[in-house]
């Protein structure tokens, strides 16, 4: 599959790098000169310095070049610049498949990723979500990851979680997209608030707690909101 990756932070280089084992992956990034150093060194020394770039992993920062064949967008950018980068793309002469890294709600609206998406893409683009409990280093590195890809096309979301998956990478596939959306914004906030809780010195007891309950008002949050319980409790 071609396979095109917008943003080349930490999410989408160490993505590109897992699926380019497998799929013709291009890494597009806005910085000309971080791309122009990405592809003499072959390493991206801004997030993931002590990683090499594979050979075939192929960079740009021209976006209407890396677009040409790519039968799938992954977007790793941030909430912020979501609705302005699907904006680009469905300005564009050929609707996408496209898949979002990013977690969390919309300044100013609130909205969660799939809101954006819905209210910026055309009926025509595929869209869905690639969430769950996974850090950067570790993907590049190929070490063990499950991750969930939700759409509301379940057709889209089983077809996309195979070509996704392989040894290292096992991706299920989910049409609960609210519920994947909520968990990955929400559960950040449970870890900053386990992380304080250590830093206080309140123990073994109150961490439990915290996290007990604290996954608890989740689904809660996640079910008031249209998302299924089962999916607050897994990998989203």
């Amino acid at each position: 599959m071609n396979i095109t990756v917008i943003g080349a932070g930490a999410w989408g280089t160490a993505l590109a790098i897992n699926l380019s084992a497998q799929h013709r992956v291009t890494l597009w990034g806005r910085n000309a000169d971080q791309v122009g150093v990405m592809q003499k060194k072959r390493v991206n020394r801004l997030y993931l310095p002590d990683i090499l770039l594979p050979d075939d992993l192929q960079l740009s920062c021209d976006l209407p070049a890396a677009l040409v064949g790519a039968e799938l967008l992954i977007l790793a950018v941030p909430v912020a610049a979501l609705r302005e980068t699907l904006m680009l793309l469905a300005s564009g002469p050929q609707p996408f498949a496209v898949v979002w890294l990013c977690k969390g709600f919309e300044a100013g609206t609130g909205m969660l990723p799939h809101q954006v998406a819905a209210d910026v893409l055309p009926a025509a683009f595929s869209r869905g979500v690639l969430s769950g409990p996974s850090f950067a280093q570790e993907v590049a590195r190929g070490l063990p990851t499950a991750l969930t890809l939700a759409s509301e096309d379940e057709a889209f979301a089983r077809a996309t979680a195979q070509a996704l998956h392989h040894a290292c990478l096992r991706v299920y596939a989910s049409t609960d997209v609210v519920g994947v959306g909520v968990g990955g914004a929400v559960k950040n906030v449970l870890a900053i608030a386990a992380g304080i809780c250590d830093g206080m010195g309140l123990g073994y007891n109150a961490r439990a707690a915290l996290i007990t309950r604290g996954l608890v008002e989740i689904a809660r949050l996640g079910v008031k909101m249209g998302g299924r319980a089962e999916t607050l409790g897994g990998l989203s």
